[in-house]
Formats: C-alpha cells, structure tokens, sequence
C-alpha cells in the first residue's frame, strides 16, 4: 500500500511545481504570512481527510459485513441494508447545516473542526466496538446481530452529523486567510484534501481490513482524528489577526461590511433569497448525487457481477483510492487554475465546462457500463465531479457568502450536496439489483446480472444534465461587496 503513495507524491510535486511557475497575483503577502496560512491550512485540511476516512469506513466494511450471515441466513449487510444505513447518514448530515452553519460562523472555524473530529471519532471507536464483538463473538454479539441495521443505522447518522463540521469548518477558517482572486488555488487545495480523504478511506481502509481486522477500519481514524484534534487545538487560527499577522480585505461578498453579526435566521433569509447561492446549491444537490453514485457503487458493481465481466482484477478496482485520488487532485487543480487565471476568479464557467463532461461520460457509460472501459471512465468522471464540488463548495460559498456569513452559505451548499446523495441513496436502494447469498455463503441472485445494473448509468444522465444547464446560469456570476474593495 505505501508503494502507492509515491504517484501521489510525484503528481503533487509536479503540481507544486507547475502552481510556482505561474504568473503570481500580486497581493501584497510576505513570506512570512505565506509560511503561516500554509501551517493554519494543512493541519486542518488533513483533519478533514481523515474525516473521509471515518466517514467511507462503512463502504470499506459492506463487503466483509455482507460475508457474514444474520440470524435470517441473509447479508449482515446488503445492497439495500448499505443504502439504507448512508441514506440516514446522509441526510442527517445535510439538516445538520441549519445548526452547524450558524455555530460555526459565531463560534469559528477552530471550535468546529475540534467538535467534528472529537464527535466523529467517538462514534468510530463505538462502531468499533460494536464489530469487535461480531468478530470475537463476544456476549453482545447476539444483540448486534439482531439489531445490526438499526444500530448502525443510529450510529452512523450520529457520525455523520459531527462529519458535517467538518467543510464548515474548513471554510469558516481559511475565508479570512485568501483574497477572492487568489480562492482558485484554495479551491485546488480543497479538491486535493478531498481526494487524499477518499485515498485514506478506500485503499488504506482496504489494507486494513485485509492485514488487521474488520474493526480496525474504524478504529485507525478514532486514533488518526484523535491525533489531529490535539495538532489543530495547538495551531489552527482563526484568522490571520489571531496568528499575528494583519487582516486584509478579501473583496468578497462581506466585504465593506461592518456592522455586527446578523441573527442567524436572517442571514438564512439572505442565503435563500440570493439566486446565485441557490443556484449553486442546486448544481452541488446534482455533484453529491453523482459523486457518490460512482465512489459508492463502482466496486460494488465490479465485485458482484465479476463471474460474468471479470473486472474485479482490474487496474482501476485493485487501485481505487489511488486513482480516485489521482483524478481528484488533477480534477481540483485544473478548476481551480482555469478559474483565476483564465476566466478572472468566475466558477461558474468551470463548473459548466466539467459537468459537460459528465453529462458526456454519463452517455458513453450507458452504452459501455458492462465492458472494461467502465473503470477508466468512472475515473474520468470523477475527475469533473469532484473538480466541481471543490470549486463550489470549497471555493464559490467563500465568494458568495462572504467571511462574515460563509458558515451558513458553505453549509447550505454542502447541505444539498449530501441531500443529493441522500436522494441517490434512497433511490438506489429500489432500483438496484438485490444480492442474495447460498447455503455456502456465495453470492447468487439478480445482482449478479450486469444487465441488471443498467439503471445506475442511466439514472446518471438527467441528473448531469440539469446539473449543466444550472451551470449555464451562473457563467458570468461574481461576488459583489458591500463597497469597492482596496486590495
């Protein structure tokens, strides 16, 4: 597994290299501040990346869980059982935003990201806990057993909430640290801590499993998010005034904006009466729904139908996180470059011109899902989804909300991005094929057909295509602060 960090390694090296090369926007930052948004951001972004970790463990875990027999002689854990279990997650985490979002903007980014990471590993450790006695067979097992999809259920739904400190947090903090013109490369930024988080879930969480135990896979991020909890409540800051360098005017939407902090439901009001923001929200509803459509589904495909379209030797499925990984970083990276230094900090012709190109892989797929072109294409695809949701969700919900009011607005887009994969969610769990096992434990039954699975690529289509057409509608949109701003 570490072998495979070094193209990590190399490609982010190369990605460096080519952002120092670039034409620099002069914003009047010394090395020094440099050196300490760069300390304030990359603790607190790998923060967010192990949250990934102990947030997709459940995914890692479905194959090894739906090995295992309940007392029905059925999956612990099916098709249906795992979308049933993220459903939940995934829409507890998209309410959460209607109270982490204004929690976050009264209390700071710092306070959110230690109540994120300490909640999230807490509910790890009890998921833990409660694999270890299925797999030790320990005297709570039979009740485990028994109550397993609601238990996991709760708990997940629980973790998820804390999850969902997680991008608040993150851009609550670096807001006050990135002018507008330079929050493409943040963007960039965002869509690598992203993509690293799904390489620490995926492929770490799959070596874990295969040289560990099944438990290990949640409890490794209890300890990673423990770790960092205590790094981040040494060195993260809030803004660059609590680091001892001065704050400047960032031209986004709070810029020119004095006054004291608005009630949180008027700025609620202002949020949802702001076409742009909504707007935004309604293409991230489109990303959460196809991102996790790929990152959920792909292997679960690949494993179940391997007998007919052997695919589970693939390159693409035994390196999943790796090239989720790759496609991630390279996805963020090209949005957020293109986005200040060729169309003048907009977002919206990026993410226009990525979701053409899921709207045209979500075509190529239908036609293709059941050959060996469908692992190079879900790659491609993830590149353009996740390049889109770093830039919008990391990036446009800075510039829209500005620093004063960002938690509510990032928490608003990032929660329609997971009502999205909620809505995916729930969908999935009734037209995908169900998985059935025999009395030797063998997977049989529907899922087992590929042609079963047409309606996962199909289902992807419209959903691309609304996604492109909001797109469209905020090609020109830019920030407007409350006066003309002097940086």
């Amino acid at each position: 597994m570490f072998n495979e960090l070094a193209p990590i390694a190399i490609l982010l090296a190369v990605v460096t290299f080519v952002i120092a090369r670039l034409p620099k926007i002069e914003l009047g930052h010394t090395q020094d501040f440099r050196r300490r948004r760069v300390m304030n951001w990359l603790p607190l972004g790998l923060t967010y990346a192990f949250l990934y970790m102990g947030r997709y463990n459940i995914k890692v875990s479905q194959h090894a869980f739906g090995e295992m027999k309940n007392t029905l002689g059925e999956p612990m854990m099916s098709n249906a059982d795992f979308s049933t279990i993220f459903m939940w997650g995934t829409i507890t985490y998209g309410a959460s935003f209607l109270l982490n979002g204004p929690l976050t903007d009264r209390y700071g980014g710092k306070l959110a990201i230690m109540i994120g990471a300490g909640g999230s590993a807490l509910c790890n450790l009890l998921m833990g806990l409660a694999t270890w006695s299925l797999t030790a067979k320990a005297d709570s097992a039979p009740w485990v057993m028994d109550n397993f999809l609601l238990l996991f259920s709760v708990l997940y739904a629980v973790n998820m909430y804390f999850q969902s400190f997680g991008a608040v947090a993150i851009v609550k903090v670096n807001a006050p640290w990135f002018h507008v013109r330079e929050r493409g490369v943040f963007g960039a930024i965002f869509g690598i801590l992203i993509s690293l988080g799904v390489y620490f879930a995926f492929d770490w969480g799959y070596f874990i499993m295969k040289n560990f135990s099944l438990e290990m896979v949640f409890l490794v991020p209890t300890i990673l998010l423990a770790i960092f909890w205590v790094i981040d409540v040494m060195v993260v800051k809030n803004s660059p005034g609590e680091a001892g360098h001065a704050d400047f005017d960032t031209a986004d939407a709070s810029s020119g904006d004095e006054g004291p902090q608005l009630p949180a439901l008027d700025v609620f009001k202002l949020m949802f009466k702001n076409p742009v923001i909504m707007t935004i929200a309604c293409i991230e509803f489109c990303s959460g729904f196809l991102r996790q459509a790929i990152m959920q589904w792909f292997r679960t495909f690949a494993k179940q139908t391997d007998a007919i379209l052997e695919l589970k030797d693939s390159f693409v499925y035994e390196n999943w996180g790796l090239l989720l990984c790759c496609a991630g970083i390279m996805g963020g990276v090209v949005a957020g470059l293109i986005s200040d230094h060729v169309f003048q900090s907009r977002r919206g012709p990026v993410a226009g011109i990525l979701y053409g190109g899921m709207l045209l892989g979500a075509t190529i797929m239908t036609f293709t899902y059941n050959t060996a072109f469908v692992g190079p294409l879900v790659i491609l695809m993830s590149m353009c989804v996740i390049g889109v949701h770093g830039m919008l969700s990391g990036t446009a919900s800075m510039d829209f909300g500005g620093k004063k009011n960002v938690g509510i607005a990032v928490g608003i887009i990032d929660g329609f991005v997971y009502s999205g994969t909620a809505f995916m969610a729930g969908l999935y769990m009734v037209i995908l094929p169900k998985d059935q096992l025999d009395t030797a434990g063998n997977l049989i039954g529907p899922a087992t057909e590929p042609g079963n699975w047409i309606s996962w690529p199909i289902s992807m289509i419209p959903v691309s295509l609304i996604g492109l057409v909001l797109a469209l509608k905020v090609w020109n949109a830019k920030p407007k602060p409350k006066t003309a701003s002097t940086s």
